[in-house]
């Protein structure tokens, strides 16, 4: 049987909640990572939705690939499924990924939902950050949420500069400094 992989490129990259055997940082080719779905709950409200991490077409996006056991495949798919589609906005989808030790495969990840009423569309950074800036669910202020998002993934060592941007203009907004 072939090897079983998951693609995380937001939470999941830290916090994937499944069991397991190996861990690398990996790039999912013809997807980006982009603040591009609307959050109505956890980081917003109907009233004012605040954003969260989606991958959207085109580009590349780095991330971190989990090599899941032959026995704990079903469960992991199941607990995937629980997380990522409450809402629909994403689809599930093989990607082709590239893992940092060169080897390319096929990893079991989420996309956005272009058709779906939570997708945001692209955004430029400005326009984010306004957003971000402004939001509160019952996760939190989504300004946390983004700030949270790329300090770790610069303690992983993956940069991701339209992010970082959206970050620094939000503290800008806030008045606060960012790293």
């Amino acid at each position: 049987m072939d090897e079983f992989w998951v693609f995380g490129y937001g939470s999941l990259m830290w916090n994937p909640g499944f069991a397991f055997d190996a861990r690398m940082q990996a790039r999912a080719f013809g997807y980006r990572r982009a603040l591009c779905v609307r959050s109505f709950v956890h980081r917003g409200t109907p009233d004012r939705p605040g954003l969260v991490l989606g991958l959207d077409r085109g580009g590349s996006c780095r991330g971190v690939a989990f090599r899941v056991a032959p026995p704990d495949r079903e469960a992991v798919i199941d607990y995937l499924r629980k997380r990522e589609l409450v809402t629909h906005v994403y689809l599930e989808r093989h990607l082709p990924v590239a893992l940092e030790d060169g080897r390319q495969v096929k990893a079991l990840g989420y996309v956005v939902d272009r058709a779906h009423p939570q997708y945001a569309g692209a955004l430029d950074v400005e326009e984010a950050a306004r957003i971000v800036h402004v939001s509160a669910g019952q996760s939190g202020p989504n300004h946390a949420y983004v700030a949270n998002t790329v300090a770790h993934m610069n303690e992983m060592g993956i940069r991701d500069a339209w992010l970082e941007g959206v970050a620094r203009t939000v503290a800008s907004l806030q008045g606060q400094a960012v790293a």
